[in-house]
Parts: structure tokens; sequence; C-alpha cells
């Protein structure tokens, strides 16, 4: 068991409880005189009434240890208490039971923009995120030139951030909270927004600063960056902590609640996002002529069910493997002169949203889907885990496909050549 000296975050019976309701609208003065005498009388009776406050336990009865220089993915449903967490640690927000303690220098980028002021350049908010996160003004002027060489944004420093990107937002904030060189560095699904170069320097700065004793909590919902990054993991469910330890061990104990919670009927599940003017009724993943069997290179369907067929409707959806690990993605979006268009003035009832493969390139072994439906690309409903499907061993375009065990989780069609070199250019090779 480590000692007090080797940990860098400790949480005892954590709970965060949020009073739903309590902001009361006063029409006039007299509600608001009478509802004030009677929260300083210490009476409820109309006032209380009136409001009907709720109670929404984010936390509750959460105890952890996390030891220094440890990377941890923090992993669960929305709404399971994951930036609660983080708020706290960053003293965002206070508990309302129990301690959560960190020791050491926090640095934090919860969300894009952190003390970023629109209408600043980017030069200036370097000093003011700096001075936000903690950071005297000498410190930052002695690493501006790393935080702006990081960030790889030189060309827009003199430009309000305002005009940024939220892919340079991420950019600059993240480059200014590592170059804090903060004992606990708390990153909550920031990495999701850059690109792919820069995630990778992020990565490779946190594994730096890791290896250098910095304490690392990484939220995500991307699970396979969790389980190549991470070496523990924390899973919450429903504001209670579900799981801690070797973070493999974690994030299968996520896929395994994921699929048990994918048995209830789509329509009513509530772990879900977005307006919810249409949504995902049904999920459903066929093989050839419609048969419930699907093999790696045979004809599939995915199937979504809408509650309504409105005009500008678009579906995506992200297969991953049961690692975590999204495999591929589609996006009806994104057209060809193929797909068969939805015609406006159809009606706006229920229907069904399909795509087609004429060849499942998946190799065999079992996988999980998330879709998401957008209208005019405004979020209406997004599900993880919408459904889970396994593939059989088959063949593609006439080539045996065996076991994807410990390989990616596609296949592409290809052809092998093997050719005999003239004997010039053989005897050229040998010399």
């Amino acid at each position: 068991m480590p000692t007090s000296s080797e940990l860098a975050v400790v949480a005892t019976n954590l709970g965060k409880r949020y009073r739903l309701g309590e902001s009361i609208r006063h029409d006039v003065a007299r509600d608001w005189l009478a509802d004030t005498t009677a929260r300083l009388l210490g009476r409820r009776g109309r006032a209380s009434a009136r409001s009907s406050p709720s109670e929404l336990w984010a936390l509750r009865g959460v105890d952890f240890e996390i030891e220094r220089g440890d990377v941890v993915g923090v992993i669960g449903r929305n709404g399971a208490g994951k930036s609660t967490l983080l708020k706290i640690l960053t003293r965002v927000t206070r508990p309302t039971t129990g301690s959560l303690s960190g020791w050491g220098r926090v640095g934090s980028l919860l969300e894009l923009g952190t003390g970023f002021h629109p209408e600043l350049t980017g030069r200036e908010n370097v000093f003011l995120s700096g001075a936000v996160l903690g950071m005297r003004r000498a410190e930052i002027v002695r690493k501006f030139d790393r935080i702006v060489e990081f960030s790889g944004i030189e060309h827009m420093l003199d430009t309000p951030v305002k005009r940024y990107s939220s892919g340079m937002y991420v950019r600059l904030g993240f480059s200014v909270a590592a170059h804090l060189e903060p004992d606990i560095l708390v990153l909550d699904e920031v990495l999701a927004v850059g690109d792919a170069p820069f995630q990778g320097r992020c990565l490779e700065l946190v594994r730096r600063l890791s290896h250098d004793g910095t304490t690392v909590l990484l939220v995500s919902h991307n699970l396979g960056t969790v389980t190549s990054f991470c070496r523990s993991g924390l899973l919450l469910e429903e504001g209670r902590l579900a799981a801690q330890g070797p973070v493999e061990d974690v994030v299968r104990t996520y896929v395994r609640s994921l699929e048990a919670a994918a048995g209830r009927a789509l329509g009513e599940r509530d772990d879900r996002s977005g307006e919810g003017l249409v949504s995902v009724t049904c999920a459903r993943v066929l093989g050839a002529e419609g048969s419930g069997s699907l093999e790696t290179g045979e004809p599939a369907r995915f199937d979504f069910e809408v509650t309504r067929c409105l005009p500008g409707l678009q579906c995506s959806f992200t297969v991953y493997d049961m690692t975590g690990a999204a495999v591929t993605y589609f996006d009806s979006g994104e057209a060809s002169p193929l797909d068969v268009p939805f015609e406006p003035g159809t009606g706006s009832g229920p229907g069904t949203v399909s795509c087609e493969l004429d060849e499942l390139l998946l190799l065999p072994g079992r996988y999980r889907l998330n879709v998401a439906l957008y209208l005019e690309g405004e979020l209406q409903d997004h599900v993880e885990a919408a459904t889970f499907f396994s593939v059989a061993q088959g063949a593609i375009r006439g080539r045996p496909v065996s076991s994807g065990s410990g390989h990616a989780g596609i296949q592409i069609p290809h052809l092998w050549k093997f050719e005999h070199l003239p004997a010039r250019q053989r005897n050229a090779s040998v010399r």
C-alpha cells in the first residue's frame, strides 16, 4: 500500500449534490420579500412548494487513491460524474460531502479556451490564461517561446482568439496548461478536438511529464486512447466508483456494462444527449438477405429507426472493437451520387435510415456501434453502444479472412503479385 508521500490524489467519501429547481422567478417585489423572509426564518411553505427543488447527486461515496506519476483514464457514460470529479480536484466547485485532496501544483484544461478572453489576441491570452492557472508573469515570459512553438499557431498570435477555430483554441490552451509544469495535470476531452499530428505531440508531451513525475488524469470517451496511453483507470457509473485498477481491466468492465445497457429498448434509454427533435428508437445490423448473421466479405446493412423524418436529417455512426478503439465511421452527410436522398415534403412521421455495404470488411470479432442524428448540423440524438454485433469468419473477394485477434479491425481488399526479375536486373541486384 503506498505511503502518503507517494500519493498525488486521495478521495474520501466524496460526494457532490446539486439542488435542481432552486432558481425562482420573482414577478413582483412582494414575492421576493416573502421568499427571502421564509428562508431567513427557516420556514418552507409556499416558497418551497413553488420552487419544488430536487436533488441530483453527481458523485456519491467515492473513494480512491492515485499514486504520484500515474496516468489515469477516467471513463464512464455521459452524466456519470467525470467532469464533476475534475472540477472538484481543480477547485472549480466544492464537494458536498467528504474530501478530494491533491498535493502539488494543479494544471487543468477542462474546456476549450479556459481563461481566454475572445477580444484579446493569442499573445495576450497566453499571459491571461497562464495567470489564471497560477503562473507568475516572469515564468510566462521565460516559457513564452516554447508555448507558442508547441501550439503551432505563430501566424495567428496577434489575432483575437474569437477568430480562432476550435482546434486552434485547444492548441493554445493545452500548450499553456502543459507548460505550467504541474504536479497534477487534468484534461477533460480536450484532445478530441485537435488534429492527429497535434494529438500525437500532446500525448508525447504528457508521457514526458509523467516520466518526470507529473500525475495525469485524462477524461476521454476514446477508449482506444485511454487503453494505449493510461496505466490505470477509474470507472464512474451514476456518480459512484464502479471500478479502479489496471486500465485494461477497467475498460473491459466498462464495455461489459455498455453491452448490458444495450439490452434495453433503445427508445427507452435515457443515457443519450442532443436536442431531441428527432431520436433513434432502434438500431439493427443485418447480414446477407436481411439475416441476423454477419460474415466478413458478405453484404451488410445498418438500419436505424427514427421518430421523425425531417428535412435536413443526417445520420452518422462509428464502429468500435471490444478494446474501445474506433474501427470505421459512416456519415450520411458525406453523400455520393449513388445515395438515395431524403425527399422533403414526404411527411414528418417515423421512418428508417439505412446504410448498405456491398461487402463487410470488418475482421471476425465482436463490435459495438455509437449512433448520432443531426438536423442542419445541430446534434439531436447521440447514443453510445446503441447495439452490439458479431462478425463471423468469411472471405473478401475469395481470400479467406481469419480472426483479427492482435490485428487491425478491417481488411482492405488486395492482390498479391510475384514476378521473376529479368536476368540483367537479377544480376545487378546481386552485385
